[in-house]
């Protein structure tokens, strides 16, 4: 029986990739609010493809903006960070390692938010931290 995707994970963490699905609202304010810092995953791809709203990605110095039925694919070496590119709700699926999950999950269990910090929790998966 299929899963529900919304709000959760799906793949095998031993296996080649997972997926989630996640929202940002999206905000009034029209600066850039990124999703998640700039950084680089050194043996990791990673994608985006949307299904409601525009996501915009930067990759290294390229912003690549995409809407609804349209991905976007950073690959390994990659400087990037990415954002809801409106202010209207922006609901995504992302395509991902389970190392780079389980970077993401680490961030968010972690208390120190500190440069130093952040970096060496980027460094234990294979990734390099640059900040917001």
């Amino acid at each position: 029986m299929p899963t529900p995707l919304m709000g959760s994970v799906m793949g095998n963490p031993k296996g080649d990739f997972m997926i989630a699905e996640w929202v940002d609202e999206g905000s009034d304010d029209a600066s850039r609010m990124l999703i998640a810092p700039f950084h680089t995953h050194h043996q990791c791809d990673e994608a985006w493809y949307v299904l409601e709203g525009t996501l915009c990605v930067q990759r290294d110095e390229e912003v690549v903006t995409a809407e609804a039925g349209e991905a976007i694919l950073v690959t390994r070496g990659t400087k990037h960070s990415y954002w809801n590119g409106s202010s209207q709700r922006l609901r995504y699926l992302l395509v991902m390692t389970p190392k780079t999950y389980q970077l993401i999950e680490a961030i968010h269990q972690t208390d120190d938010r500190s440069f130093e910090g952040l970096s060496q929790l980027f460094a234990n998966f294979d990734a390099t931290y640059y900040g917001f």
